[in-house]
């Protein structure tokens, strides 16, 4: 068969040169977007990968060319739209969409690169702007969204906005979370609240644990039993949360516990008592700079010495207190030049309560739970060198002791 003969064929045959045609264009397309992506994608790839810097990687990584690529078919496909005649104008309107589409995907993945790219920098532990990109990202979806309708409909998209306009009501109550929850992180990282990193504890939420995200919508935490709570973001403004990053930097954690003394065991030293307390290493200064106060005092007011109930004296519980400060004080793992108090608090139905408020020199979990509980092992243990004992509720054994103490 000779071309000739198939020139006539198809002139006799419109519809089929037509559909020839349209099928022509696509295979066209196509090629052209291979071809695109063997001669433009692939070696830009090469490129950026022989590269030293990750910027370019991150844009590769987030498809930001890739997406690119697909207008090129997509304008083949504009540009001969011409070959349907009765659909022209709609094919060049859903092209043009299509491509306006396309245009929006890629500033996304602009966006998502630029967030990548941000939270590779020293400025991200400073401030968050993931959801300041979100915010982005929706305001350019929303006015793609309305261009591409106006290019559907063949209107003007002012015509549209202005109609919108008309709907802000209806819009303020759409995007009521949104709107809150967006001031709420403009609050959040200008006051520099709280950081991807923290730890939060949040109590109307039942949160307590690390930041590991913080969006515009949500703050996610990740709680000490690896469950995750999310916060809406405007909530947490809402409800009073605590963050211990302070405590961290300040590089000291608090120890805030009481020692229980039982009451009936607080009396006054004698002298045989001030003896064995000054064999105590680190009583031997305190016990002899006392001794010599208390005397000259003494002395001077002219006390009656026979009676221990007269002018001034020593307790055993005060060496007591002056003992554990001595002790902190020498202690290697407190922090010395932070607040450091052994104090008495008020007596109550569990004793007289003596109170160590200092802090650690190592913030870690772990450590600070093992240097508090060295301390205090030791504490508990020599209250009875001190002629106290600890106060502790009756157990069975108390009763069965007092039971057999009556019956003999």
């Amino acid at each position: 068969m000779s071309l000739d003969t198939v020139t006539d064929w198809l002139s006799v045959h419109p519809t089929i040169t037509q559909l020839l045609s349209v099928f022509g264009i696509i295979v066209l397309s196509w090629l052209a977007f291979i071809l695109a992506r063997k001669l433009i994608l692939s070696p830009l790839r090469t490129i950026i990968r022989k590269s030293s810097t990750e910027l370019d990687d991150i844009l590769l990584q987030e498809g930001l060319f890739r997406r690119l690529l697909y207008i090129v078919p997509v304008l083949i496909l504009y540009n001969f739209a011409y070959l349907v005649p009765p659909l022209e104008q709609l094919l060049q309107r859903i092209f043009a969409a299509v491509i306006v589409l396309i245009i929006l995907l890629a500033l996304g993945a602009l966006l998502n690169a630029i967030s990548e790219i941000y939270r590779s920098t020293v400025f991200a532990r400073r401030l968050d702007i993931k959801s300041y990109i979100q915010v982005g990202k929706l305001l350019i979806y929303i006015f793609g969204t309305i261009i591409i309708i106006s290019i559907l409909i063949g209107r003007s998209p002012w015509l549209m906005l202005s109609g919108i306009g008309a709907m802000t009501a209806v819009l303020l109550l759409i995007f009521r979370d949104t709107i809150l929850s967006f001031v709420a992180s403009i609050q959040i990282s200008s006051s520099d609240l709280v950081r991807v990193g923290d730890w939060i504890e949040v109590p109307a939420f039942g949160a307590d644990g690390d930041v590991i995200d913080i969006a515009l919508h949500t703050v996610q935490v990740q709680n000490w039993d690896k469950t995750i709570t999310v916060i809406p973001t405007y909530k947490l403004l809402d409800s009073s949360f605590k963050n211990w990053r302070g405590m961290s930097r300040s590089g000291g954690r608090r120890i805030k516990r009481a020692v229980y003394i039982d009451v009936s065991t607080i009396r006054l030293c004698d002298e045989e008592l001030l003896q064995r307390f000054e064999k105590y290493q680190l009583l031997t200064d305190y016990i002899r700079e006392k001794r010599d106060e208390i005397a000259k005092y003494n002395q001077e007011h002219q006390v009656d010495d026979s009676q221990l109930i007269n002018g001034r004296r020593l307790t055993n519980v005060g060496t007591f207190r002056a003992y554990v400060e001595a002790y902190l004080r020498s202690h290697p793992r407190i922090h010395q030049d932070m607040t450091l108090l052994v104090r008495q608090l008020q007596p109550g139905p569990s004793g007289l309560p003596i109170e160590i408020y200092a802090f650690t020199s190592d913030t870690r979990w772990a450590t600070y739970e093992a240097i508090q509980a060295d301390i205090f092992d030791h504490i508990l243990a020599v209250v009875p060198q001190f002629d106290l004992r600890v106060f502790q509720q009756p157990t069975g054994k108390d009763f069965e002791r007092i039971a057999k103490t009556a019956a003999g």
